[in-house]
């Protein structure tokens, strides 16, 4: 009965049931796509002012306007250099994998995807530009009301840099917020009890709406997703964990509640407050874990990269297109700064996607519908390679910068003999 109480166990557990009811109650398991919704919206209710809030405690609290910059620097340097690896791998593994090939087309044209490409094209139009002018919000207040995710950042960093310039005076404003912090921390405690029920109704919706069958059409695909992802994980991220002295198996380990909520919800966002609080407890300094966290949701998509990349090519593949490698390489560009921009995108990697392919007229935009069906399996994969990729940076930007805690590290991972 006590292993029943913890909440990994229990998010397990919902996912099992949903999928058994998705299987043997289809139409009942896609109507329960609204407890999922519910949950979600729970926790986009307490991301911006807790975003908000926790960059103005990191900024204002460090008085020092260098150690900023430097360690927003070091972050997009970083977010850059692996996101970078994260497509070229993909690009590298689809091309040898060949998914697309054979892959039966005939049905593409008659998929409704006019939600998806409106999307796009607002965002192509807009372009560098236009994704600029989206970060700076209508008015402070606005940033906050509408839970955008760059606008909340964007305001937050100019609160923080104010405050800090301002010095001890503002010593009271920061106090403040670090108590108002711990009230919505504790919201997240209270909201996150309910992920079980959001995890069940997520997995009862996607086996109930597009039943397991859809899981074979396109196994290849799905199959080198996955496998590219656990390898970026394993390998790269690996790599740079034991650079920075971490072992990634036990850090993954440590944050294996927010994965399996991850999982369930197929967003990565649903557990952002709480990892957050769980880098804070590892031992990573409030002011990093308040820029790189956020930042990162938004530069530093690993997953979401590997996805991007693989997709636009086995589409590619499935209509024949022989792309040459100074064509892959262009698109390799394109996805470098479409990629960037994923989170502040309504339906993320798949619209982002479409924007992608919008800038290669060889390949047929609409293809995408060729991945509808199994998109939603693979938005799984990308949060959670999200999720451990972010972890890992806000780790390593940390012990860069000689603000990180050993022996809190210690105690949250206790070494085993």
């Amino acid at each position: 009965m006590k292993l029943l109480k913890n909440l990994t166990v229990q998010v397990i557990i919902a996912i099992i049931l949903g999928v058994i009811v998705g299987a043997f109650w289809p139409e009942f398991g896609a109507s329960l796509k609204i407890l999922a919704d519910l949950f979600i919206k729970l926790i986009k209710m307490l991301i911006a002012p807790i975003i908000f809030l926790t960059v103005v405690i990191g900024i204002g609290g460090m008085g020092d306007m260098k150690k900023v910059g430097k360690i927003g620097g070091k972050a997009l340097l970083y977010f850059e250099i692996v996101s970078t690896i994260a497509l070229a791998i993909g690009i590298m593994v689809a091309v040898v994998i060949n998914a697309g090939a054979g892959i039966d087309t005939s049905k593409a044209g008659e998929t409704d995807i006019s939600k998806y490409t409106t999307a796009a094209e607002e965002n192509s139009e807009a372009g560098l530009s236009g994704f600029i002018y989206d970060i700076i919000p209508e008015n402070f207040v606005g940033a906050l009301a509408e839970g955008a995710l760059l606008p909340t950042l964007f305001a937050a960093v100019l609160f923080g840099i104010a405050a800090a310039s301002l010095g001890e005076k503002t010593r009271p404003v920061i106090t403040f917020f670090e108590q108002v912090s711990e009230i919505f921390f504790k919201i997240v405690g209270i909201v996150m009890k309910f992920s079980p029920i959001g995890a069940f109704g997520a997995m009862a919706y996607t086996i109930g709406n597009f039943g397991l069958g859809s899981l074979k059409s396109l196994g290849l695909l799905m199959a080198a997703v996955y496998i590219t992802m656990f390898l970026f994980v394993v390998v790269v991220l690996g790599l740079i964990a034991k650079y920075f002295n971490f072992n990634i198996f036990r850090f993954i380990a440590y944050i294996k509640e927010e994965i399996f909520i991850v999982i369930g919800t197929s967003s990565s966002e649903s557990a952002l407050p709480a990892m957050m609080r769980k880098l804070e407890n590892y031992g990573c300094g409030k002011q990093v874990v308040g820029l790189v966290v956020p930042t990162g949701y938004s530069f530093n998509l690993d997953g979401t990269s590997i996805y991007l990349s693989m997709a636009a090519l086995f589409i590619a593949q499935a209509y024949g297109v022989d792309l040459s490698w100074l064509e892959i390489i262009t698109l390799l560009g394109v996805l470098m700064i479409t990629s960037k921009g994923a989170a502040g995108v309504t339906g993320s990697g798949f619209i982002t996607l479409a924007a992608t392919l919008a800038a290669f007229p060889m390949v047929p935009l609409e293809g995408i519908a060729l991945l509808i069906g199994v998109d939603r399996f693979m938005s799984e994969a990308r949060a959670v390679t999200n999720i451990i990729g972010n972890g890992v940076a806000c780790v390593v930007v940390a012990k860069s910068e000689n603000d990180f805690d050993e022996e809190m590290a210690a105690k949250a991972i206790p070494v085993r003999n």
